[in-house]
């Protein structure tokens, strides 16, 4: 069925039930928002945090009045709509009336800088565009240079937004609450996410609403979610692996509580007073807490997190040493960790299993539904202990790379979706990650292209030469080293790097400068496993700096 009917089910069934929570602790004095005028959001002040939620029921109205006023401006079955918004109670709501319109939601990455947001609108063809309050400057850089986006919609106060956008919550209170009469089915595309290739350059992933669905039913296969967990969401929303851990409530109608900030504290605070069942955290939040925990900055007994029972973890490979630390504070906790791609529409295509936490190192089995095999370098599937590429097949696998048939050809073959990621399958078929085919660098979850980082630094006048790897961290996994070589004659300190770094976002930066010569091979390309060796030194960790 298309997901939207899950949710039209869950209004149903569990109406007057609380859906969604948002914990904001950046508001917990501010006057009321605009939601309370829509009459769907409700609104608590705590001592520490602003609370609001929403129930099944208001959580579909909400779409369905998105959806009237989206096709009310003509956006019909077949169009574009993108979001840029930080995770918010009117996200999923926003997400979900663009898919009832018929249209393909566009999740947008926060992080992208004005001109990638202006190069995903343009090749999805995006024609509406909703942003938060967040990215006001970085639209209205570029909102008159896209002729092909129609609307620019801004969600949230009127006295804060720009003048080129109309206001969300206005143009709702207008709008039926009424189901829009769009006659969907599983093959309908539904949805657009964006990933990278090896140079960096974001690729539009087209999905389907089949897809979106079957990612419903392999969360809860994974981790049996009933209507009485709770899910605490960290991670963004845009992001496919957030979205689709998500979806395991969405299936079972089970609430959510989507917390704004990471800290240590906020998370343990928010699992206590939620009543949190399902965690699902980042390496580095998990290497925080811990120390937090070590420190004593965080006392255990100072909070109820009994009802916790399963913390997973996903977006990038899982040191077997912090599993063993999580357990000795937290011994009644399942462990889980899921592998996947947008490509594969998130976790899931590889399953650890919380009955195999003695197999931690390793990313699993073929998920449920999911097919797998490590194919060799003649083409043909690997033996067992050979290293080769991952490939995965079933349901999730993408409809294409949207406008680029090339790229679908190449990782697409015969129904089977070439991972770029290089992997084998030990003697009981457990799979394990033994290096990326491609130079991406995996840094607190987040992709990070060195092609990208090494343009920007070709741009200084000093540097004559510039290459980004990736080496190992303890809480990030990795972190980007830029390793510079000055022209002729030039002085420049680390400092100076640093300083012009400044002009990156700062999640791209290069955390740790090295100058020294760049080597390259006789076809003129870098050869960063050389660098790897030479500063990775097999198992030095390195420590952040200029974070």
């Amino acid at each position: 069925m298309p997901i939207t009917e899950i949710l039209e089910r869950n209004a149903r069934l569990y109406g007057e039930c609380e859906a969604l929570a948002e914990l904001n602790p950046d508001l917990s004095a501010r006057e009321e928002p605009p939601w309370k005028e829509l009459n769907l959001v409700e609104v608590n002040h705590h001592p520490t945090y602003r609370r609001k939620s929403i129930t099944w029921r208001s959580f579909d109205l909400q779409a369905n009045r998105c959806a009237n006023m989206l096709m009310g401006k003509g956006i019909k079955k077949g169009d574009k709509v993108a979001v840029l918004m930080m995770n918010s109670i009117d996200w999923l709501p926003v997400y979900f009336g663009a898919l009832k319109t018929g249209a393909l939601a566009v999740p947008l990455n926060f992080r992208y800088s004005a001109d990638e947001i202006k190069y995903c609108l343009e090749l999805a063809g995006v024609c509406a565009l909703l942003f938060g309050p967040e990215f006001t400057e970085r639209v209205g850089a570029i909102h008159d240079g896209i002729p092909g986006v129609k609307h620019f919609i801004f969600v949230g106060d009127k006295r804060q937004q720009a003048p080129f956008a109309e206001n969300y919550y206005g143009l709702c209170a207008d709008a039926s609450d009424e189901a829009p009469p769009v006659p969907l089915t599983d093959a309908d595309e539904a949805a657009i996410y964006f990933s990278s290739g090896t140079t960096g350059q974001p690729k539009a992933i087209l999905h389907n609403h089949r897809a979106l669905t079957f990612s419903c039913e392999v969360e809860q296969a994974h981790h049996g979610q009933t209507k009485e967990d709770v899910f605490l969401c960290i991670p963004p929303l845009y992001h496919t692996g957030a979205k689709m851990h998500w979806f395991g409530s969405l299936i079972s109608g089970g609430r959510a509580v989507l917390l704004r900030g990471a800290s240590p504290e906020w998370i343990i605070q928010a699992a206590s007073e939620e009543r949190a069942s399902i965690v699902w955290l980042l390496v580095p939040w998990a290497q925080d807490i811990l120390y937090a925990i070590e420190s004593g900055a965080i006392r255990l007994e100072d909070y109820d997190l009994s009802r916790w029972r399963l913390m997973h973890i996903g977006a990038q490979p899982v040191p077997p040493s912090l599993v063993r630390s999580w357990k000795t504070y937290f011994p009644e906790h399942e462990y889980d960790t899921n592998y996947g791609l947008s490509e594969s529409i998130g976790p899931g295509a590889v399953h650890l299993g919380v009955e195999n936490i003695h197999k931690v190192g390793a990313i699993g089995k073929a998920g449920y539904g999911w097919e797998t095999k490590i194919v060799g370098g003649g083409g043909d599937e690997a033996r067992r202990g050979e290293v080769g590429e991952l490939a995965v097949r079933g349901p999730g696998v993408m409809l294409c790379y949207y406008h680029d048939p090339k790229a679908t050809a190449e990782t697409l073959k015969d129904g089977w979706l070439l991972t770029g990621d290089m992997a084998m399958e030990d003697e009981d078929g457990f799979i394990f990650l033994v290096d990326r085919k491609k130079d991406v660098i995996i840094s607190g979850g987040e992709n990070l292209y060195p092609v990208q980082i090494e343009d920007f630094l070709h741009g200084c006048d000093k540097i004559l030469d510039a290459a980004v790897i990736g080496l190992p961290d303890r809480r990030q996994g990795e972190i980007a080293v830029a390793i510079i070589e000055l022209k002729p004659g030039q002085e420049c300190s680390e400092a100076e790097i640093y300083k012009f770094c400044e002009g990156l976002p700062r999640y791209k930066r290069p955390r740790r400068i090295i100058f020294d010569k760049v080597p390259r091979n006789a076809t003129g390309k870098i050869e960063k496993p050389r660098l790897r060796e030479k500063y990775a030194g097999g198992s030095v960790v390195y420590e952040q700096i200029n974070s």
